[in-house]
């Protein structure tokens, strides 16, 4: 009955989040609802369980999510992010619409922007391009997602997206885990999704199809953040709180492309420095003393890199931006309030992880996923994908997995030699691919700031970001195995 009860309770938390209840109230009632069906003492569970392993998640991450939501903020409203979607077209041109649409959004969101900031601004950019282009707008769901929400999530070296930010601590890594490895499965998934995008605009043309879309891009996009389902959904699945694009006015101008890349560029380079050079001469012992909860530097060091590469470069942003924000203190406010919702989603779901790994039947689920065939960075990538899918969430389904199972794979790890670095990026790649289903809060966004439909664009977003993902999974485990981490 134990495992009937994680079923139901996990098929409930499915079904209604999809419809768009909020996963505040749908994670502590699901958790409850599989500990009254495994006969567990319910508040118990509620309040020794669920809360502490909310509040850890929200304790260790909310300074990536906050400093996030803030720099793609303020990325928004200076028009940085406009800047470089903007260069990018011109360079490019309307005879590469897709490619430039993809390389805008890889760009902006490898540096360190929301997805969903890059969303509704490339958007209502899209639109202008495919028209000019005439390439069916059902394809530009997945030339966004591509670019933005695939291989600079999970894959890249260096992304300080909270998905790549999360094995930090459970593996003692840093955000350049197994670097050779991520972009070799980076170039697979940004060619395979580029040779589908290419093939599916060729078939396009010979069949007479161009863009045929009826609308303005601007104003479906601001339909899009203004609903309240949508937001439900997108803040489970993303870092950032829809309702706050647009609040805190628009730059009158967008400055140049080399001052709007260049906060892009600190991040990169403050993060490659903290992790490289600065924390390891850092003398960190007074972190094994019980004041900073007896840690080591390599449990922490991950996230701090992260954390001061965003610090410097919204302080870069703000002082080469300054008088272009419209109102820095409003715009600073709603990137700190952009960033609650969806911590508090993410942590709520990790609450329910808690409870249902605590129960006496998730000994079974444990035993299964360790035995599946392959090894350890198999049966990592397998779980990893299955949560990631089951809760619509690539952050989510990654914590829940690592929560239960990182110190086993981190001993399995020990014992035979396999570099830590190699199960991070695993993870990481394992959760931001099947985690691209229907119900998706980022899918379902999409498409609503585009103007499409499951019906037109799904396909391609399967392909463009499930398929290559899995295909640039297949082979870093391949590879990993053979020669190890590099």
């Amino acid at each position: 009955m134990s495992i009937l009860g994680i079923l139901i309770a996990l098929g409930l938390l499915i079904w209604l989040a999809y419809r768009g209840w909020s996963i505040l109230l749908l994670a502590p009632l699901c958790a409850v609802l599989a500990a009254l069906l495994a006969g567990q003492p319910l508040l118990a569970n509620w309040t020794q369980v669920f809360m502490p392993s909310a509040a850890d998640f929200v304790a260790q991450f909310f300074p990536i999510f906050l400093l996030g939501a803030v720099f793609g903020k303020l990325m928004e409203a200076s028009g940085s992010v406009e800047a470089i979607a903007d260069y990018m077209t011109k360079k490019l041109g309307t005879g590469q619409a897709i490619l430039a649409i993809v390389l805008a959004g890889a760009f902006v969101t490898y540096g360190g922007v929301s997805l969903f900031v890059a969303f509704f601004v490339l958007a209502p950019m899209g639109h202008a391009l495919f028209k000019a282009a005439n390439i069916p707008h059902r394809l530009m769901p997945a030339a966004i997602m591509l670019g933005a929400a695939s291989f600079t999530m999970t894959a890249m070296p260096g992304t300080p997206a909270i998905q790549n930010a999360i094995p930090m601590p459970f593996f003692g890594t840093n955000a350049f885990a197994a670097p050779g490895l991520g972009i070799l499965a980076s170039a697979i998934m940004l060619a395979f999704g580029l040779w589908w995008l290419k093939l599916r605009e060729k078939q396009a043309r010979a069949a007479g199809e161009g863009y045929a879309f009826v609308g303005g891009g601007e104003e479906i996009a601001e339909s899009a953040a203004e609903d309240e389902t949508i937001r439900e959904r997108a803040t489970t699945a993303r870092e950032f709180d829809p309702e706050e694009i647009g609040r805190g006015g628009m730059a009158r101008t967008v400055p140049p492309f080399a001052v709007a890349a260049l906060p892009l560029v600190v991040v990169v380079i403050v993060n490659l420095l903290m992790s490289f050079v600065v924390l390891p001469n850092y003398d960190a012992s007074y972190l094994t003393t019980d004041a900073f909860g007896n840690v080591t530097l390599s449990a922490v060091g991950g996230v701090w890199s992260v954390i001061v590469a965003l610090l410097v470069a919204i302080l870069v942003l703000v002082v080469t931006n300054f008088s272009r924000l419209p109102d820095i203190r409003v715009t600073l406010d709603s990137g700190a309030n952009a960033s609650v919702l969806p911590i508090l989603n993410v942590a709520s779901l990790v609450g329910f992880g808690a409870v249902v790994a605590g129960l006496p039947a998730f000994e079974m689920v444990k035993e299964w996923v360790l035995g599946i065939e392959g090894g350890p960075l198999v049966s990592l990538a397998v779980s990893t994908n299955i949560l990631a899918a089951l809760t619509g969430s690539a952050s989510g389904g990654l914590t829940i997995a690592l929560d239960a199972l990182g110190p086993t794979y981190m001993q399995i790890a020990t014992e035979t030699g396999i570099d830590p670095g190699l199960m991070h990026r695993v993870a990481v790649i394992g959760a931001g691919t099947l985690d691209s289903l229907p119900h998706n809060g980022a899918v379902v966004t999409l498409l609503a700031v585009v103007g499409a439909t499951h019906k037109d664009s799904y396909l391609d977003i399967v392909m463009a970001a499930i398929v290559g993902g899995l295909i640039a999974l297949v082979a870093v485990v391949a590879l990993g195995s053979l020669v190890g981490s590099f």
